[in-house]
């Protein structure tokens, strides 16, 4: 049997930490972010499509998606940006269901979907469990303070465009409180799935 966990976490709670734990421990771990990228790339369906919509005019030289024009139209044009996301969404969540079915039929005891807007996107039906990395929102500000280089300001600004950890909390089946040391973070999150029988 094998266990399909959605993991979860805002800007700077360290998701991607969490991510590499399992990576380096062999588990696999599918990135909705990394499959997002991929399904845009040239000859895909939802590269197609978007040229198909968008035009000739948001490709680069080599043919590939001008990723900064196409975000200055939908930046603006919130009825672009929805046709976009209605192109790729799908795109993505094909990518993600093959490839953890992959793993299912290789045996895999557990398949990690990394998938940031879990719980806004309303994709909890794909995954069996869902983690979540909190952290407070202090500490988030510091940490991408510190790693974007960014003014107190500048990082407020975007925590506060996406939806507070803590309301996310209660939507989880878990949650690592990643506060502390990277030991107590892989502690907390190898406790979790051994309860859940998944290593």
């Amino acid at each position: 049997m094998s266990l399909t966990v959605g993991l979860t976490g805002g800007i700077a709670s360290g998701k991607s930490t969490v991510s590499a734990i399992l990576i380096e421990k062999g588990i696999s771990v599918i990135d909705a972010d990394v499959e997002a990228r991929l399904a845009v790339e040239k000859g895909e369906e939802a590269y197609q499509e978007i040229v198909r919509h968008f035009g000739g005019d948001i490709l680069l030289e080599d043919g590939s998606i001008d990723r900064a024009k196409l975000g200055s139209i939908i930046f603006h044009n919130e009825k672009e940006r929805l046709k976009l996301n209605s192109i790729v969404h799908p795109a993505v969540r094909k990518r993600m269901t093959a490839k953890k079915e992959k793993a299912i039929e290789n045996g895999e005891k557990v398949v990690m979907l990394d998938i940031p807007l879990l719980f806004e996107s309303k994709l909890t039906y794909m995954a069996d469990k869902t983690l979540l990395v909190y952290v407070d929102e202090e500490t988030q500000l510091k940490r991408l303070m510190a790693r974007n280089q960014l003014s107190r300001e500048e990082a407020m600004a975007r925590i506060k465009s996406q939806m507070p950890l803590k309301d996310k909390k209660p939507l989880a089946d878990a949650v690592i409180d990643n506060n502390g040391s990277l030991e107590e973070t892989e502690k907390q999150l190898w406790s979790i799935l051994k309860k859940w029988n998944a290593v």
